[in-house]
């Protein structure tokens, strides 16, 4: 098992399962397939980490929100990127992601993984530049006003291509005509030392992995924008 798939046995469906009141929690966010289009499969990180063009395994969680529930010092600064940022400040320092937090630290935090982000505090605070390293699993490698994506699925200390690999974007895009702001969590998750996908080929998880990936999505989601986006009630 890949340590991709072993991450997402424990602690995908451990942070499931020990969410109260999971549907109703999640019940508007929307899991949607990334179409084939997408913009990440002509991206030059996608054939820099996936030379071969190996099956993947991806999902899309979407979530819309009426613009007058977000904090409006976000939306002042949405042409520097700073409503994205606090999405994802509220992904990697939310109660999403504690679980799993807590379950990489105990296996990786280490002399050699010092500099990466760790704890709560940094993981709400940091700006997240090109380059951040997030517990030993993930690390900044795009960002722009709307998007911020990490490469996953491994350490970022192993930086040539890689058997457990994956994009993982975070989007905030303010739609003003809609009058709401749409968030997504988008994941695409393969083997970049594969060969290429013959036709029909499934990608690197299992059916129940990826259903139980796109689930925690939904909390990462939820308790992101609970946490860190929408206004205080």
């Amino acid at each position: 098992m890949t340590v991709l798939s072993k991450t997402l046995a424990i602690t995908g469906w451990s942070a499931l399962g020990g969410t109260a009141g999971y549907y109703a929690l999640t019940r508007h966010n929307r899991i949607v397939p990334v179409p084939p289009t997408d913009y990440i499969f002509n991206h030059t990180l996608y054939a820099r980490y996936n030379p071969n063009n190996a099956p993947v395994t991806q999902d899309l969680c979407v979530r819309q929100v009426p613009i007058t529930k977000i904090n409006p010092e976000l939306l002042e600064g949405k042409e520097d990127g700073k409503l994205v940022t606090a999405f994802c400040q509220g992904i990697w320092g939310g109660l999403g992601f504690a679980y799993q937090r807590r379950f990489l630290e105990k296996k990786y935090r280490g002399p050699e993984t010092a500099s990466m982000l760790w704890d709560r505090p940094a993981l709400k605070e940091s700006q997240y530049p090109i380059g951040t390293q997030i517990t030993d699993h993930f690390e900044v490698v795009s960002r722009n006003p709307t998007s911020i994506i990490v490469r996953c699925g491994d350490s970022p200390r192993k930086m040539e291509v890689r058997e457990s690999d994956g994009l993982f974007e975070m989007t905030a895009e303010v739609k003003e005509k809609e009058g709401v702001v749409e968030f997504g969590l988008k994941s695409v998750f393969y083997n970049g030392t594969a060969p290429e996908a013959e036709e029909g080929q499934m990608g690197p998880m299992s059916p129940w992995i990826q259903w139980a990936h796109a689930q925690y999505d939904k909390i990462l989601m939820e308790t992101s924008l609970r946490g860190h986006v929408l206004k205080v009630r």
